[in-house]
């Protein structure tokens, strides 16, 4: 599958240069990256101490390495290109099953799946240049291609006014965060 390419301009001392980067799709031997982009992306909004860092990647690439092979979850990279051509940010998709519903408007049933985006993130000397949202245009071409029509995030304060220019709207999901039964002595998953 080719890639999605976007020029980003850089302003220097001599005026503007030019850095490019490229979108694929990700595959096993990104696991780590992504689980490293995961926990940045937690950590660069103040939701995760540095400490528990190592903790959340290692969960995360256990997840990852159960859930890509079967598909339940699909992820792009974007690379810079050229020297010194590194990764520089990243998107995925989790694919769940939802029960029958109406489509609004009303006359058809939505049957699933349903996407949920998560671990939209950037490295910080390459935000505000365009790199979010063409990966974010990416997950959504490969949704459309794949027929999937609902899809759904938790956007940051940083990354609102991006999902909202992409058609991204406000709903009424609400949340509660309940106490976790049995407590980490008898080795439940820690809120994090």
């Amino acid at each position: 599958m080719l890639g999605y390419w976007c020029d980003g301009g850089v302003r220097g001392t001599g005026g503007v240069t030019t850095r490019s980067f490229a979108v694929r799709e990700a595959t096993g031997s990104d696991i780590q990256l992504l689980a490293r982009h995961r926990a940045s992306m937690f950590r660069d909004m103040g939701k995760l101490p540095t400490s528990e860092e190592a903790e959340l990647q290692r969960a995360t690439e256990a997840y990852f390495t159960d859930a890509m092979p079967r598909g339940e979850y699909l992820a792009w990279i974007a690379d810079s290109i050229g020297p010194p051509g590194a990764a520089i940010g990243g998107a995925g998709v989790q694919l769940r099953p939802i029960l029958p519903r109406p489509r609004i408007p009303a006359g058809e049933l939505e049957l699933g799946p349903e996407a949920i985006v998560l671990n939209v993130y950037v490295e910080p000397e390459w935000r505000r240049r365009g790199v979010a949202e063409t990966l974010m245009r990416r997950v959504l071409a490969a949704l459309a291609e794949r027929g999937i029509s609902r899809i759904v995030l938790h956007a940051s304060d940083d990354g609102r006014r991006l999902y909202e220019r992409l058609g991204f709207a406000l709903t009424n999901e609400m949340q509660l965060m309940t106490p976790q039964a049995g407590g980490a002595e008898a080795g439940s998953a820690r809120q994090i």
